[in-house]
């Protein structure tokens, strides 16, 4: 019973001596690490923010070079604590690989968001109809894109879906052309109405004096002689240029006798004779 007592005593001696120093090792590889990593992925986001990178990019990239470099980390304190790695990488990499099979939409989601932030096809705050929705840019995230509408609706669209389609920024200049088309009657003064129409659009102060409107017949329809109107506003009155005009020109056509029709069809009755 002593000499197996006094085995067993050996055996874990030998085993302190041969393994215990390698386990502190490995503790402090671990530990040290750790700590340089997340000092160099604090350090690459500032970086990365300097260079005016975007916010949500820089953060992403912070996040994947710390979770790289703690994965290296603990590789080498499992291969100084006498742990034989390659049966255990090649574990992780068929997790990985089944992982990433499962994942591979929101893989794609990710790809994609990484795409938006760097190309810039739109910003926070910006209007825009991409992945077949519209409103005002709220969020850009990794996975997925988060709109507003005018009528207060959150929209989250996935990023694959808003890069795999086409995208419409309508905020990203700072002027725009307010098309707009008003019919006046054939028996109506041609004349006099453009004239009309070129006074409405010279009395409008939120109008661009360059590029210069254009005012001009656009097309001798069924039941209407129709013009063109394109002023030019900055981006931000673009509604309220619209919704002015609009009603001005209804207001001041009547006052002026010029008529907007509506459209009409002539119906002929014929009897028969019995």
């Amino acid at each position: 019973m002593d000499l197996d007592i006094s085995r067993l005593t050996e055996t874990l001696a030998s085993y302190v001596t041969e393994y215990g120093l390698r386990i502190v090792v490995a503790l402090l590889i671990f530990i040290i690490g750790r700590a340089i990593a997340k000092t160099l992925a604090n350090g690459t986001q500032k970086v990365l923010l300097k260079a005016k990178v975007d916010e949500t990019l820089a953060s992403f990239l912070k996040n994947i070079t710390y979770y790289a470099l703690v994965a290296a980390v603990v590789i080498a304190a499992l291969g100084q604590a006498g742990i034989n790695v390659t049966s255990f990488l090649a574990v992780l990499g068929a997790a990985g690989l089944a992982v990433g099979l499962a994942l591979k939409d929101s893989l794609s989601n990710f790809a994609a968001g990484v795409m938006l932030i760097l190309l810039k096809f739109f910003k926070k705050g910006d209007y825009v109809t991409a992945g077949g929705q519209s409103g005002t840019v709220t969020a850009i995230n990794i996975f997925n894109t988060v709109l507003t509408t005018p009528d207060n609706r959150v929209i989250t669209v996935p990023n694959s879906a808003v890069l795999g389609g086409t995208i419409i920024n309508v905020t990203a200049n700072d002027t725009r052309r307010v098309d707009m088309t008003f019919g006046i009657g054939y028996d109506d003064d041609l004349l006099k109405a453009k004239k009309t129409l070129e006074r409405i659009v010279s009395e409008e102060p939120r109008i661009l004096a360059e590029p210069a409107p254009v005012i001009q017949v656009m097309e001798l329809a069924d039941s209407s002689v129709n013009f063109v109107v394109r002023p030019w506003c900055k981006t931000s009155d673009y509604w309220g240029v619209f919704f002015a005009l609009t009603e001005k020109v209804k207001l001041v056509f009547d006052q002026e006798g010029i008529s907007i029709p509506y459209p009409q069809q002539d119906v002929h009755m014929y009897t028969e004779d019995k």
